[in-house]
């Protein structure tokens, strides 16, 4: 497999560290409110990357933080009248709930800043130590000058990122550009006790020492949206990198942006959407669907039409897999020889997992997905066939669609509403045998009144649930 490293800007084959084996880092959310859509892209795009590394035989460590102190978490608090705790626990829950919405699975370990000081402190302690960072009434800074390849991420000297960038001047840092590791306690925020006095750490030591404490000083992908190339990701290879003299990542992937209607959304601008939001209109699984539906590494255009297109492609999807349980269900061959079946899906399989090798292209491999709906459709949902083809072919669909993370959403209906339907179909079966035309007439009336739609096929009758 091949990934592009923002790092070397060139797409490199992955070797991870340990054969068999990838760690993954992922910056998860500063937890004061509920995501947006721009926060689920990475969380998206990155569970789709570790489904297909496991899909692929790795083991895969996979590490996503919570930021649960921070300037937003402590000015929600105070506005509320509550700590920070409580914001921070609140809104882990919500997010656990959106991130479960979006079929994203839970990390193999959800570290909190709060629950990681020691280790955030004993770096630090090791940077100055080593001339790389230095206290100063109670703070402590980084020196960016110290680090001869600062810039290296975001291919730009250092004298270009700070005349490009708003970095307040203080009296206590020796250099504009150098940054916080650690911050005096101020009145009414949350504080813990350091050899430079009482305070919390910044923002970009805390993921340097999470990812060191769960997957070692040099880790194999390092993720994130775009917008963190600089200062975050930036800031969290000077400091790891001076602190253990290793290289921080191998690989740094970075997301594209989202646009509403061709502008940049950010919070700035008001154009945003929480994806609690959006899932209350259209469903989590159409919003997943969208985030995944094009080129990690592309903007993305999010307004009404494209969610609309997102849901009848998975409303294609959802009813090639309906048909094949219906098929199954009514298959008459025995015979297990299905040469033909096998090749079909292999080919599609093989061409699925090159898009997925090439740069995580889920845009071609959804392709690749579609073209395996229409083989079925083709070859397999015409005429009689084996239970095991079918089997095979529904397992095969069932696997590709597990690895991007889709139809995972149960459609239909519960056993007792199957129940009475198949009832009923069998009584409008009799009622036609019986050359009852009203009846079975006024059966499938009743049927349409439940939203119960059928279909009569050679295989006998199909039905489906239409929600409204």
């Amino acid at each position: 497999m091949k990934v592009y490293n923002t790092l070397t800007r060139a797409k490199e084959e992955l070797v991870p560290i340990k054969e068999g084996e990838v760690g993954i880092y992922v910056c998860g959310p500063t937890v004061y409110n509920f995501i947006h859509i721009g926060n689920a892209r990475p969380l998206c795009v990155f569970d789709v990357l570790r489904r297909y590394l496991e899909y692929r035989g790795y083991k895969v460590t996979f590490v996503q933080n919570f930021t649960d102190v921070d300037d937003k978490i402590i000015n929600k608090a105070n506005e509320e009248g509550v700590d920070a705790k409580t914001i921070s626990e609140q809104y882990i829950a919500e997010y656990r709930t959106d991130a479960s919405g979006l079929n994203v699975r839970e990390a193999t370990v959800h570290p909190k800043v709060t629950e990681n000081m020691d280790a955030i402190i004993k770096i630090i302690e090791d940077l100055i130590a080593k001339g790389f960072a230095y206290a100063s009434e109670g703070d402590v800074y980084f020196s960016t000058k110290k680090f001869d390849e600062y810039g290296k991420l975001s291919h730009q000297p250092l004298e270009d990122l700070v005349s490009g960038a708003r970095i307040a001047v203080d009296e206590i840092k020796r250099d504009p550009a150098d940054f916080a590791l650690w911050k005096k306690a101020k009145p009414g925020e949350p504080f813990w006790p350091s050899p430079w006095g009482e305070g919390r750490p910044g923002w970009h030591i805390e993921c340097s020492a999470m990812s060191r404490r769960f997957l070692g000083e040099t880790i194999d992908i390092h993720g994130g949206g775009q917008d963190l190339i600089f200062p975050h990701h930036e800031n969290e290879i000077a400091q790891s990198e001076c602190s253990s003299g290793l290289p921080f990542a191998r690989y740094w992937m970075h997301n594209g942006y989202i646009n509403n209607d061709g502008v940049k959304m950010s919070k700035s601008l008001g154009n945003f959407f929480l994806v609690r939001d959006v899932a209350k209109v259209y469903g989590y699984e159409p919003l997943r669907y969208f985030l995944i539906s094009s080129h990690y590494r592309s903007p993305i255009n999010y307004n009404v039409e494209v969610l609309d297109a997102c849901k009848s492609s998975l409303t294609r999807l959802y009813t090639c897999r309906e048909s094949l349980d219906f098929a199954l269900k009514n298959a008459a061959g025995a015979d297990d020889d299905f040469t033909a079946a096998k090749e079909m899906v292999n080919a599609r399989r093989e061409q699925f997992c090159a898009a997925m090798d090439d740069d995580l292209n889920t845009a071609d491999a959804l392709a690749a997905l579609f073209e395996l709906v229409r083989d079925i459709n083709k070859e397999i949902l015409t005429g009689e066939h084996a239970v095991a083809e079918i089997r095979f072919v529904m397992e095969s669909f069932d696997e590709l669609c597990g690895v991007l993370g889709i139809l995972y959403e149960k459609k239909g209906a519960d056993d007792s509403l199957a129940e009475t339907v198949e009832s009923l179909i069998a009584a409008r079966a009799e009622a036609r045998k019986a050359k009852n035309w009203a009846e079975a007439d006024r059966i499938r009336d009743e049927l349409k009144a439940m939203g119960v739609v059928l279909e009569d096929t050679p295989q006998g009758v199909k039905w489906r649930v239409e929600k409204a």
